[in-house]
């Protein structure tokens, strides 16, 4: 289990005596400093709150009490995810200056399991954007390519732990801003089962979307920090009980599992990416699942439902951000109205506005059953597509992004391009189903490819037992380690 599990090996470290919790919180934030002036991942860095929690694992090793797994290890958050004391700005003008005074539940647990909080990470403005260029603190950059996007929202969380510069990192997805991210830079994303992880303190972006999960260089990791993480929290309302411990399923035999693959789902696929698709199928073959090729023609709904929807959540979500309570201010203004008027206008980014407007436009009367109504409709239709789907298959695979990481600034030039790289991702988010991205090969390009496993509700256990096995038979042919950060 320790192959490739970063997490474990660092534990491994600490524990030993090999290397101290403050000389190894000092190699990632040495890293960080270094790095980021090149990858912007981190939009700020916290080696106060970090060395803390190190001196507090250090006293606790040297006592020899017994620690979580994740205790000691560095790793970093979106920064739409609160922390107590500490500024939250969504990568937002309007958020500038903003300190919540209390922390969402995931760092909240995290914090007691003495993970070390290296900084927040960089991400697309308000978790709306493919690419982590809307983020008001420029983007971050791919670490296989500077040339290219790391990917979003989750760009900054992406690129730290591919970068080395982060054991693990959370982020957020609401129509594949984890998975997107790790697939362009070559990592593992989860978004967990809608209600398994507490969205209480994530900043809203659509709340019926919304997700945090984690960023992992394996499997194993992904996995030992969703058990860490995926607790039931009263502070949600939308919160389960019914999420399952996921570790201790890693290992099992897959053979005879039922995979589907949609038809849906390889059209308009670059043919560089269809081919590494095509090339894990047959390493599960290998491993005895049978492939079941089958049709879901609902799918083509999923851009214009999760579009419709998400932005009108939007919509609703940032009318909170007015210049009266909290964040950025207009300066001149000659009453209220202005006042409200000009603080969105200078706070808010193009993208942000773009995706409220449209919001704003579909819940407004004359359009609300032209589009919202009808959008609601066919995301039942698309929740019962996979109901059947998950009759006949075990786990559903699919590319994760129809292509690899863009050049930079490819967004400005082709917006609608942009908002096709969600295509194979936002299905899952519809549905509220577990999806995980995990590397498959590379591009024509040399830039990493993803493969997307889908699973029922709460099937955590399973499908990241499926992407594990995948990854124990592949890895050494489709994962590629980037020479930066920490070497250890």
């Amino acid at each position: 289990m320790e192959q490739y599990s970063l997490i474990l090996k660092l534990g491994k470290l600490l524990r030993s005596g090999e290397i101290s919790c403050t000389e190894l919180t000092q190699k990632f934030l040495s890293a960080a400093e270094k790095e980021n002036k090149r990858l912007n991942a981190f939009v700020k860095l916290t080696p106060e709150t970090a060395l803390k929690t190190a001196a507090e694992v250090d006293r606790k090793l040297a006592a020899k009490e017994e620690l979580p797994p994740l205790a000691g290890i560095p790793m970093t958050l979106k920064d739409n995810i609160s922390t107590n004391g500490m500024e939250t700005t969504c990568c937002s003008k309007i958020l500038k200056g903003y300190v919540p005074i209390y922390d969402a539940t995931v760092w909240k647990i995290l914090k007691e399991q003495h993970a070390v909080l290296l900084g927040k990470a960089n991400m697309d403005e308000f978790a709306m954007g493919s690419s982590c260029e809307t983020s008001c603190f420029g983007g971050a950059k791919n670490p296989h390519n500077t040339q290219r996007v790391a990917g979003g929202s989750s760009g900054g969380a992406a690129c730290a732990v591919a970068g080395n510069l982060a054991a693990f990192s959370l982020g957020s997805d609401t129509g594949g801003s984890i998975r997107q991210p790790a697939s362009f830079c070559g990592i593992v994303g989860l978004k967990p089962t809608y209600g398994a992880v507490s969205r209480y303190g994530l900043i809203a972006y659509a709340s019926s979307f919304d997700q945090i999960g984690p960023l992992t260089q394996s499997v194993a990791d992904s996995a030992l920090v969703y058990d860490a993480i995926a607790k039931y929290d009263p502070m949600d309302s939308t919160s389960s009980k019914k999420a399952l411990p996921a570790f201790s399923s890693l290992g099992k035999d897959i053979r005879g599992i039922k995979i589907g693959v949609p038809k849906e789902y390889l059209e308009g696929i670059r043919e560089d990416v269809k081919s590494a698709l095509q090339s894990a199928l047959k390493v599960y073959e290998s491993l005895g699942a049978e492939i079941v090729e089958f049709s879901m023609p609902s799918i083509k709904y999923s851009l214009p439902v999760y579009y419709i929807l998400a932005c009108a959540e939007a919509s609703s979500n940032l009318g909170r951000y007015d210049g009266i309570r909290y964040g950025y201010r207009t300066d001149h203004y000659a009453d209220r109205n202005e006042m409200i008027c000009k603080t969105r206008s200078e706070g808010f980014g193009a993208e942000v506005k773009r995706r409220i407007l449209l919001g704003t436009y579909v819940l407004s009367s004359g359009y609300y059953d032209a589009f919202y109504k009808k959008a609601q409709n066919l995301r039942g239709t698309l929740i019962k597509a996979f109901e059947d789907a998950f009759a006949h298959c075990d786990v559903i695979a699919a590319p994760t992004v129809p292509m690899t990481a863009f050049p930079l600034n490819f967004t400005a030039r082709d917006a609608v391009e942009t908002y096709l790289t969600d295509i194979c991702t936002v299905p899952v988010n519809i549905a509220g189903l577990p999806g995980i991205s995990v590397p498959c090969g590379f591009g024509s390009d040399s830039m990493p490819v993803g493969l997307q496993l889908i699973g029922a509700r709460f099937s955590e256990p399973a499908l990241l037992n499926t992407a594990f096995q995948y990854e124990q038979a592949a890895r050494s042919d489709v994962f590629r380690a980037v020479e930066t950060g920490v070497a250890l």
